[in-house]
């Protein structure tokens, strides 16, 4: 194939057929011939990104066959046009110049075959204004994330229930494996409710199109990644969404899928070449151990299963070592990002990808927006495990520069069992303890995302037995410890079930549909136990907001003794005292066994009930050491309670 590069003469042919294609934002002159089967990848660009490459995907019938390719356009530059093994697929690299400037590119296609001339209108934007002050803001541990569904949080539109054409037409909320409605407009409804909880930033499963046969209420097999779930409400609604979130200074986490696809993706259909994806000879799925990738002693065999096997039958597994399929990718992140303003990425099967294509990847992002953040899902056993997947302090060949994972650790080996198991030896909450004691594995644990459930996982509450009590410990602690706590929707009101199957724990929030008998939203229906939860996340979660030890203050903890947990937060301007009891029996608390924290305070206020105790031997207001008078008793904490308490001079 002969592709020229650079301009051509005109030709004076009185049959030549002029293809006019709007791709985007950009306008349609003349009636598409081929407006259906034509598409371009990236749907649009941006001139002044610091990276000045860009490579298009064209993908139409017999494209690749072209006899040449001409791109007509001040400050842009066609490097090379590549075809691609499946002749329905082009690739076009170019460069950007820096004097580029917002309009649309001309790129012209002519045919062997005889075809008309396709003349493709491509839009190049300027870029979103509010880098890293209004969009790209990153998320820290001063916010707090709720993560939703949106099929099973609120059904805002019920215009867009079921799509036409779109092959899962189902729709009831009997089923928990069906849709169930939920979409974005319902979210917006609701953003007063979750700033009344104290929630600075929104995770939802991912909004991309799940163009799939069933199961499409989780959104993790994509069919386009150009398009917004219809069903959700599209880009529009996507954009909306964001904007609302930023004008109450809120921040959105887009839900991030490199790993796989759905197997109804045009790209699996119509495969670029034959290593778009990991090929088998027989279906191979992986492991799900992540051992052999920081295994000293793995097999070869091993690491290419885990990270190559397909997670399921129905997703299959992108091969990121081919730079095409790596390009596509990251550029789409970078599209998301200054498309619809996203401020920062949880990353699904994060340990499943090609590592040095995430970190790839992730610098991609951190280059153009500097303030955005990530964090992986590293659903594995062992802190070192996990923080081989983050920025670390481990010597190992391989350094991950993921700022942070979900931290899997916290949740298996720390709040659970210390509500769980009987605190002796190094179970319960001693696990907790040892956990934490691992942090220095990590550049910076404070990166790291803490959770009680999620949607894969049984509910908390069900996991402590639907213990009231610990529930609530287990919100207090996760909105006082380190890192950046995200609460999955409904634990603000103890909804239960058990991950097996994985629809029990996937349940709608209740008020968000008409009709609906109980409504969280507005507490109408709750039940004592309920309205009790979600006025303790409610009155932590806004104390949060402007507890600064609590959101960027240093940690400190000391040995559990009988079930009796103690932790500092702290900085110079603050301090809090956190007091776990998992023990069987009341625990006495003796302030000087704390006195490296405790000292410089007279007074310790409870900021839930508001009880004050007094400090002894502490110092007064005037920095003098308080004299010995009489006795002050020593406050006592029940079994199964928590205690938060402000230290006040």
């Amino acid at each position: 194939m002969n592709l020229r590069i650079g301009r051509i003469g005109r030709r004076s042919i009185p049959t030549l057929y002029w293809l006019i294609l709007s791709v985007g934002n950009g306008y349609c002159r003349e009636t598409p011939v081929l407006t259906d089967s034509l598409k371009v990848y990236p749907t649009n660009w941006w001139v002044g990104f610091k990276n000045p490459d860009l490579q298009l995907m064209i993908h139409a019938t017999a494209v690749g066959k072209a006899s040449s390719v001409l791109v007509s356009y001040p400050g842009v530059q066609l490097v090379k046009a590549v075809p691609a093994e499946n002749p329905n697929y082009l690739f076009l690299n170019l460069r950007l110049a820096p004097t580029a400037a917002p309009g649309l590119v001309n790129i012209r296609i002519e045919h062997t075959d005889g075809r008309p001339v396709t003349v493709i209108n491509y839009p190049l934007l300027a870029r979103r204004p509010g880098n890293g002050t209004v969009f790209a803001r990153g998320v820290t541990s001063g916010d707090f994330i709720y993560f939703l569904m949106p099929d099973r949080f609120s059904n805002g539109d019920p215009g867009n229930d079921r799509i036409p054409g779109m092959r899962d037409q189902s729709l009831n909320r009997d089923s928990i494996f069906w849709r169930h409605g939920g979409d974005l407009q319902g979210i917006i409804d609701h953003l007063d409710y979750l700033q009344g909880l104290g929630v600075t930033t929104l995770w939802m499963t991912p909004v991309l199109e799940n163009d799939m046969p069933d199961r499409t209420e989780h959104g993790y097999a994509f069919t386009d990644h150009y398009t917004i779930e219809p069903r959700l409400g599209g880009a529009p609604y996507y954009k909306k969404l964001s904007d609302e979130l930023h004008k109450r200074g809120m921040k959105l986490i887009q839900d991030a899928v490199y790993n796989h696809v759905g197997s109804y993706h045009f790209l699996v259909l119509d495969p670029p070449s034959k290593n778009w994806l990991h090929q088998w000879p027989q279906f191979t799925q992986t492991t799900y151990k992540d051992q052999p990738l920081m295994d000293p002693y793995a097999s070869a065999t091993d690491k290419k299963t885990v990270s190559d096997g397909w997670f399921t039958p129905q997703m299959p597994d992108l091969n990121q070592s081919n730079p095409y399929t790596a390009n596509f990718l990251i550029q789409h992140a970078i599209w998301c990002v200054e498309t619809f303003g996203v401020d920062g990425w949880r990353i699904d099967t994060y340990i499943y990808c090609d590592l040095p294509f995430m970190n790839r990847c992730n610098k991609a992002l951190t280059d153009e927006y500097p303030h955005i953040t990530m964090f992986g899902e590293a659903w594995v056993h062992g802190t070192a495990n996990q923080a081989y997947f983050a920025d670390n302090n481990i010597r190992t060949p391989f350094k991950s520069n993921l700022q942070g994972v979900v931290d899997f650790q916290c949740n298996f080996a720390g709040i659970v069992p210390a509500l769980t198991e009987r605190p002796g030896g190094m179970d319960g909450v001693n696990k907790l303890y040892t956990t934490l004691s691992n942090d220095f594995l990590y550049k910076d644990p404070m990166r790291n995302v803490i959770f009680l459930d999620n949607h894969d996982m049984s509910r908390f509450f069900s996991q402590v037995g639907e213990d009231a009590a610990k529930q609530k410990i287990g919100i207090q602690w996760l909105l006082t410890a380190r890192g950046i706590p995200q609460l999955y929707y409904g634990t603000e009101i103890g909804m239960k079930g058990i991950a097996n199957p994985d629809g029990r724990v996937r349940l709608d929030f209740p008020g968000g549909w008409k009709g609906d008998h109980k409504n969280a939203f507005t507490g109408e229906g709750l039940s004592g136990a309920e309205d009790s939860v979600q006025q303790l996340v409610r009155r932590l979660g806004l104390y949060r907001l402007h507890a600064s030890a609590l959101k960027t203050g240093r940690l400190m903890q000391y040995l559990p003794k009988d079930g009796l947990y103690v932790y500092f937060r702290y900085d110079a301007d603050q301090t809090i005292m956190c007091i776990m009891n998992t023990g069987e029996g009341t625990a006495t608390i003796d302030f000087t066994r704390y006195a490296e924290r405790t000292a410089r305070f007279t007074r310790a206020v409870d900021i839930l009930s508001g009880t004050e105790y007094t400090i002894p031997g502490g110092l007064s207001g005037a920095g003098e050491k308080r004299t010995a008078g009489i006795p002050i008793p020593a406050p006592v904490i029940a079994p199964m309670q928590m205690w938060i308490l402000e230290l006040k001079r």
